[in-house]
This record gives structure tokens, sequence and C-alpha cells, in this order.
């Protein structure tokens, strides 16, 4: 195989290849890719690239235990988690393991006094990240594409009263905005809601966009992202809700464990943002249909989405695709100065 300019050069200075010698120690993986809302920052409402599936028991059975050493495991894609009526099962099998165990929400199917509800809690997550984006009902409108921000904090108050009653230290429940220029201005507001329904841990959530084929549709657009756009007004909105985060003992960050300054900012990567990703070689990322995928940003590329399909779970060993010809190629691309059309604009098109 032929590398491009500097290969060699950008091997020797991270020291990584090609080749993994040890297995993922996390997998994502796609329980669902059927969602009951209409989010305007996913490019699913307007198109998809996969046929609607649910990962069944025994394909997620089959797929955890061929990773021996799997140390996290984040149970979600693109579609909402709570779909799959095996979600709970799942999360008990991956517990008894000792699995850390991570998933997002809508929370729309969280009803109070339903029996998902309470057997979530007691099988025991890690985190629970409900993804709320707004901090009134209009906007949530806007961002989610359909009217249940009533439904969803009744349903998140009721979530956290019942981890009450059962005296049930997890799942840690966190309540998630996608930062926009349309929502950035109630970060503080969305703290303080945070507070009034018991929840002690806001995120500030990456935009996610890609102009491809879905041609602007929605607000994943390049002029909503405040990645290196941060305005003055835009600061003192953040400052504000830090403060008030710190007033109400709300812990405030920014998706990627990093502060919402840190995120926004445009530092690391330079001309290069693809450079610093070690993704394709500690994670799998596999659909609902199996595709293993390099990253969790991958599905929500359209041009170019079968380049980015590196095997199938269900065809294949993982251990046979892990460091496979298509994967190896993948990680060299990474390392080269010609990576993967998804990958030129990682850093910008996935952040802040």
């Amino acid at each position: 195989m032929s590398q491009p300019k500097h290969y060699f050069e950008r091997i020797a200075e991270s020291g990584l290849g090609p080749v993994v010698e040890q297995p993922p120690v996390c997998l994502y993986l796609e329980v669902t890719n059927r969602c009951n809302l209409l989010c305007q920052t996913c490019p699913r409402t307007f198109a998809s690239v996969e046929r609607p599936a649910d990962l069944s028991f025994e394909q997620f059975a089959h797929l955890v235990d061929q990773v021996p050493n799997l140390a996290q495991t984040v149970l979600q894609g693109v579609g909402e988690p709570t779909i799959n009526r095996e979600l709970t099962r799942m999360i008990r099998h991956l517990k008894a393991r000792g699995v850390r165990v991570v998933f997002n929400t809508n929370a729309t199917l969280l009803l109070p006094g339903s029996r998902l509800s309470r057997e979530l809690i007691e099988a025991g997550p890690d985190e629970c990240r409900v993804s709320l984006d707004a901090a009134d009902g209009e906007t949530y409108e806007l961002v989610r594409g359909l009217p249940k921000f009533d439904l969803v904090l009744n349903n998140v108050r009721e979530l956290v009263r019942l981890k009450q009653e059962l005296g049930a230290p997890l799942p840690r429940l966190s309540l998630w905005l996608v930062g926009l220029k349309e929502t950035i201005h109630q970060l503080p507001d969305f703290v303080r809601l945070a507070h009034e329904v018991g929840i002690d841990e806001v995120y500030l959530q990456r935009l996610v966009y890609f102009d491809d084929r879905h041609q602007g549709q929605g607000v994943a657009r390049a002029e909503q992202a405040l990645f290196g756009a941060l305005g003055e007004e835009d600061e003192r909105h953040i400052a504000r809700a830090e403060g008030l985060a710190r007033e109400l003992g709300v812990g405030l960050r920014a998706s990627g464990a990093t502060t919402p300054e840190e995120s926004l900012a445009r530092n690391g990567g330079g001309e290069t943002p693809w450079s610093h990703c070690r993704r394709p070689w500690t994670l799998m990322y596999i659909t609902a249909n199996g595709n293993v995928l390099p990253c969790c940003i991958s599905p929500f590329v359209e041009r170019d989405y079968d380049a980015l399909i590196l095997g199938n779970a269900f065809e294949q060993p993982l251990s046979e695709i892990w460091n496979g010809e298509r994967y190896r190629d993948f990680r060299a691309r990474l390392l080269s100065d010609h990576p993967p059309h998804a990958c030129e604009g990682c850093g910008v098109r996935w952040s802040l």
C-alpha cells in the first residue's frame, strides 16, 4: 500500500501504527437506529443511510462476549435506546461482567410509574444522560422537532424521585444541551432547570454537522456552530451559567470531559484536526445492522458513508475486523496528510 507524504514520520511521532496489538476497550453499540423524535440537529431526521433495525439480545451478547477486556460500553447510536425492549437486560449482562455502561436518552418513554423506569434504575447503568437541549418548550420544539418538553421534564422529575425512593446510587443523571447559536443564551436557565428537577450535572453537547446531502436542512449547519466563533454575548451567557452553577452546586462541563471555554477554543490540531484522534485504536462503533465504524461521529456522515464501514460484525469475528485490511488502511490514512473525507474537518465539524 502506497502511503501519503509524512506517513512514517507521523507514525514515529504518535507511536501508533495500522495494527493494534490489544482488542478495543470500549464498544459503542447502536441498540436501535429508530427514534421517536425529529431532532433538527440530526441528519437522520432528513436522510437515512441504513435500514431501520434493533439489536437483539442474542446479537448483543455475541458482540460483547468477544471482547474479554471490555471496560466501557455505550448503548446508543443515532436512535433512542429505550425503544429497544431488551435494553435493561443488556445492561444487566454488562454489569454482571463489571463493565461500565453509559447511554443517552430523550426520556420520552420513561413515564412515571412505568416498569421501564424502575427496571432501568435497578439494572444499575453508570450514567444516564438526558438530551433535553432547551430550557423552554418553544426552543425544545425548535431543536427536538416535537412538543414534548413538559412530558420529558415530568419524566425526569419522576426518575429522580424513583431513584431516591429505591436508594439507588446509580445511574448518575445529567442534562445535556446541544451548543447552538440559537440555544447558548439558554445555558443559565438550563443550569437552573437542572437544579430544580434535582439533577446536579449539566453538559454543553458538541454539535455534529456535515453539509453533504441534506444541504442545510435543520439547525446542524456550520453557521450555527460555536467552535472558534464565540461572540462577546455568548461569552457572557457562559460566564453567567458558570456562576449560577457554582452557586447552586451544579457541575457544568462540556462533552469531551472539558470546560465550555476549552471545548470552544480553536486549539490542538491546527490545520490537521484529525491528527489527535485515537478512537480507531481504542474503540469500535457497531450499528444495529452490524456495520463496524471507526467512531461515534461516523453515523452522521452522509457522503462516502460506505467508505467508513470497516466490516460487519454479524459476518466476521470482531478480532478479524479489528486488524483487517479496511481497519489497517483507515488507521494509516488517519496518520497521514490525506485522511478519509469524513475526518478532514473532525475537531471542527463535531466540536462546539
